[in-house]
């Protein structure tokens, strides 16, 4: 079975259904379906995420690891229309999806492609990158995209990431001080841990 979010090819019957995102007094209208990630709602981990971000003052693109569906990217792209906004997941089913959703709110500032973790990310110059991890797929998983994100931002550039305690934000936090000069807690809330992690 590959029914799970982060494999390439979920093998779970599709099963789309339509839902709304609110953001900043901005609505958001997306398709999700069965075997991608928090099919039923934008989850409140990711809700959290957006609404603690803060982009840093450098020059560079965004970056979104595990864009499901595409909460995370699109609002992104909505609320800065002068960034370019990457969007990345292994699960083709959620590209598809992300890529059909970005239609339908008319947003045309993002560049939304497969890639199995950093393996199709050509850029190393963004300015933030944003993931709300697949925690299901595994520790090693995890820490891999907090090591290989360093690679891929800009000196002064900044990694966001939610996680919950229960699942790991403690060890996340650790791995994350081995590899940046600044970790910081920005946010917690109902066990979520938003961590800011910036390379100097």
């Amino acid at each position: 079975m590959t029914n799970h979010y982060y494999s390439k090819k979920p093998d779970v019957e599709s099963n789309r259904t339509s839902i709304t995102f609110s953001l900043n007094e901005r609505s958001i209208r997306l398709t999700t379906d069965a075997g991608v990630f928090s099919k039923k709602e934008v989850d409140f981990g990711t809700r959290t995420l957006l609404e603690a971000f803060e982009p840093p003052s450098v020059h560079g693109d965004f970056l979104d690891v595990g864009c499901g569906y595409g909460p995370i990217g699109i609002s992104l792209a909505l609320q800065f229309p002068d960034k370019l906004i990457h969007m990345i997941d292994v699960n083709e089913r959620a590209i598809q999806l992300a890529t059909e959703n970005a239609k339908v709110n008319n947003v045309e500032n993002v560049v939304i492609y497969e890639s199995d973790g950093f393996n199709s990310v050509k850029s190393n110059e963004f300015a933030a990158i944003l993931t709300n991890p697949p925690i299901r797929a595994g520790k090693k998983v995890v820490h891999d995209i907090l090591i290989r994100s360093h690679a891929h931002l800009v000196h002064e550039g900044e990694l966001w990431v939610v996680i919950q305690k229960k699942q790991g934000a403690p060890s996340a936090k650790e791995k994350l001080e081995e590899l940046f000069d600044e970790v910081e807690v920005v946010q917690k809330n109902k066990g979520y841990f938003i961590l800011r992690a910036i390379k100097r």
